[in-house]
């Protein structure tokens, strides 16, 4: 991806988060950027085509993503550095961006929630198996069971009818479940360790 792009994008989702996706037109976009609607139309069709290539840049270089690095951080400390990262994406988010494409963009919606699902199973399950490798959890879990369940939980955490049924926001219900997830995967030794790491956070 070039580097132009790469601001379109950027600048998109900016909007997006913060105004919804069914009130911003394209000349909103291109008035963000600095450059004309057609200089805008050079990289992206239509609007439609935009959001589809927004939307597949989220799933390519998802902050959330969770993952070995060179730091070599366990499996705990990866989960917690996720949580922060989606918490503060979270604090961003405009709601009506999942309602706006549930009923105006379905098709694209669905695409990505399907890859957002396979995506965090992936990579919820490599977690799994690295923190059993490392002692830290339980030893009887079903990797492939407990990964589909939190993807589950995960889905219907986005899904705009369950949304506009709680009376917690978007972040507090993901704090909770974030803290389930790791209460119920955690052996003693783990959630020894991870108990400690939030009061760290607490205290900080």
């Amino acid at each position: 991806m070039d580097d132009k792009m790469a601001q379109i994008l950027k600048a998109t989702s900016t909007l997006f988060r913060k105004y919804g996706i069914r009130s911003i037109s394209m000349d909103d976009i291109a008035k963000e950027l600095g450059m004309s609607k057609k200089t805008l139309y050079q990289y992206v069709e239509n609007k439609n085509d935009l959001i589809e290539k927004l939307l597949n840049h989220l799933i390519n270089s998802s902050e959330a993503c969770i993952t070995k690095d060179e730091s070599d951080r366990n499996a705990i400390d990866i989960l917690l550095q996720v949580s922060v990262k989606v918490s503060e994406e979270i604090k961003e988010m405009n709601p009506s961006i999942a309602f706006d494409l549930e009923k105006f963009y379905p098709a694209l919606y669905r695409a990505f929630v399907q890859a957002k699902r396979d995506h965090v199973y992936r990579k919820i399950k490599e977690n799994l198996e690295q923190g059993i490798g490392e002692g830290i959890y339980r030893t009887d879990l079903d990797a492939g069971l407990v990964s589909r369940l939190y993807v589950q939980k995960l889905i219907d955490l986005h899904d705009p009818e369950f949304l506009s049924s709680v009376d917690f926001s978007f972040e507090k219900v993901f704090q909770v479940m974030f803290d389930n997830h790791i209460r119920g995967i955690a052996n003693p030794v783990g959630l020894a360790y991870y108990e400690e790491q939030i009061n760290k956070q607490i205290t900080q």
